[in-house]
């Protein structure tokens, strides 16, 4: 690819999933001729649909992306806001782990509607051609996340390349529609976490057809998606549907009267259980004729439920580049490289904590007391406290300066809170950020929970003075003036780069 008027250039996007068809968008809202090339039939004609299926996620970075080519307010009006994760405990308790603030929310969407509209929308231009059974030839491979298109990068020299077969698979479920209704409480991503193993269900409702793994109840409107992620061995040891049953009535229980006794056992030997990788390759271009993005970058494992929004933003990124470079694909190509690998590669590590994380922490009381406390904290001070999921997944995000701390080189971090733009803080940043924010309420974690008891004592108690000392049961706190405690709050918040300096100095 070289610059020139994109009008008389033609641009090849090999593979018509989410990131290539939304690829063929922007580049044909440039005036660019854009050949869309597929190995599967048109998933909008086909009787029977084939391929992975886990509910996506669809946070801000992802819709800023959609907002650039039109599409936002279609795709968000068939989706369903998920505002906390509602665990499941074997007992059958359950309680909710907010994701942020009480506007912030992830968006389930169902992968194969979403694919259609993309596929949809990119065949509107005149300028654009959709080539459906064509396969990429000039190597052996498989189609799927081990993309055709890096293998052939391989063959250059220089071209890093690293992937990791985690020992999980997945099956997937699903939960019908109870009396015409959700059957559990749809504004949640619910979550059985089992610790080596657990189950995820994501509300549905768009109606789809055809839907591979869900026999013939799958897709209706108002079920839940399911997800069972558990050590390939553990999916070897089930051969019968009464071992189905019992695995479910000892580790999900509540699962067994939603799913069905005998949808379970049906349902649960329709596929073999999936595989699930983690790529990392650099650099993503080669000169300036060829580009990787999406999974054929960096395919990541679903658990932070950023795949799709990190390659969305791949097309956006790239499309803010080319404003940059005014078309200049060949000073495009590199710059996209040079951004977007830190942070695809932060993502995928993110991604492999939050599994970690999905089906063992959210067990503990320490992490649960940490989500609140990081929460209590962002809200008495937003600039300076940024709990990573609102970083990652959010858009509320500070304007950033920077400051050189020890052991830490140069952290990013707000340096005017009243100055906030609305920006998407890249990936790598926001895992830099959120290891200086741990550090920092560790070593300061006494400091941070006195004055956090005593506020958190003042906003419940019934109190007028607002002047009361206040002790937590078992230990002895000094006098607190919440007051005063208020101030120092405010001028943390007004001179971050002084409070930060002294809290270092003071170690």
């Amino acid at each position: 690819m070289e610059p020139c008027d994109p009008r008389r250039k033609r641009i090849a996007v090999i593979g018509g999933g989410l990131v290539g068809a939304l690829n063929a968008c922007f580049f044909a809202r440039r005036g660019f001729h854009v050949d869309v090339y597929e190995a599967r039939e048109d998933i909008r004609v086909a009787s029977f649909a084939r391929g992975r299926s886990i509910n996506l996620a669809l946070s801000h970075r992802g819709r800023q992306a959609l907002r650039a080519v039109g599409m936002e307010e279609q795709i968000v009006a068939k989706g369903i806001p998920m505002r906390a994760r509602r665990i499941h405990t074997p007992s059958g308790k359950k309680y909710s782990i907010p994701y942020g603030k009480k506007d912030q929310y992830i968006l389930s969407v169902d992968r194969a509607n979403l694919n259609k509209e993309l596929l949809t929308a990119a065949e509107t231009y005149s300028n654009t051609k959709l080539f459906f059974g064509h396969k990429l030839l000039g190597c052996n491979a498989e189609l799927g996340t081990l993309s055709i298109k890096r293998k052939e990068f391989m063959r250059q020299t220089r071209f890093n390349y690293s992937h990791e077969y985690i020992p999980h698979g997945y099956m997937e479920l699903t939960i019908p529609p109870k009396d015409g209704d959700f059957a559990m409480e749809p504004n949640y991503l619910h979550i059985w976490p089992r610790n080596t193993f657990m189950m995820i269900a994501l509300p549905n409702m768009v109606l789809t057809q055809g839907h591979v793994l869900l026999g013939n109840r799958m897709g209706l409107d108002k079920s839940f998606t399911c997800t069972l992620f558990m050590p390939f061995e553990e999916f070897e040891k089930l051969t019968t549907g009464e071992q189905v049953l019992g695995f479910f009535q000892t580790y999900f229980p509540d699962a067994i009267p939603l799913i069905g006794e005998q949808e379970l056992k049906h349902d649960y030997f329709l596929l073999p259980a999936q595989a699930m990788i983690s790529v990392k390759c650099s650099s993503y271009n080669l000169s300036s004729r060829c580009v990787l993005m999406g999974d054929a970058a960096h395919a990541v494992v679903p658990f932070y439920g950023q795949g799709m929004n990190a390659g969305f933003e791949d097309c956006l990124v790239f499309d803010e580049l080319m404003d940059q470079f005014h078309n200049d694909l060949g000073a495009c190509l590199p710059e996209f490289s040079r951004l977007r690998v830190p942070d695809d590669h932060a993502i995928s590590d993110l991604a492999m904590y939050n599994y970690v994380e999905m089906r063992e922490h959210v067990n503990s009381t320490w992490f649960i007391f940490r989500k609140r406390v990081d929460n209590f904290l962002h809200a008495l001070m937003p600039s300076t406290i940024v709990p990573l999921y609102t970083m990652v997944s959010q858009h509320v995000i500070p304007h950033f300066c920077e400051l050189l701390l020890p052991g830490f080189g140069v952290v990013t971090f707000s340096c005017n809170p009243s100055q906030v733009t609305f920006t998407r803080i890249r990936y790598h940043e926001a895992l830099q950020r959120w290891k200086w924010q741990t550090k920092v309420l560790i070593d300061h974690r006494s400091s941070f929970i006195d004055q956090t008891v005593a506020l958190t004592v003042q906003r419940t108690s019934r109190h007028d003075g607002g002047n009361q000392a206040c002790r937590s049961p078992g230990r002895t706190l000094p006098e607190v003036d919440l007051r005063d405690v208020r101030k120092q709050l405010v001028i943390w918040e007004k001179d971050p780069v002084h409070v930060l300096q002294l809290l270092f100095i003071a170690r």
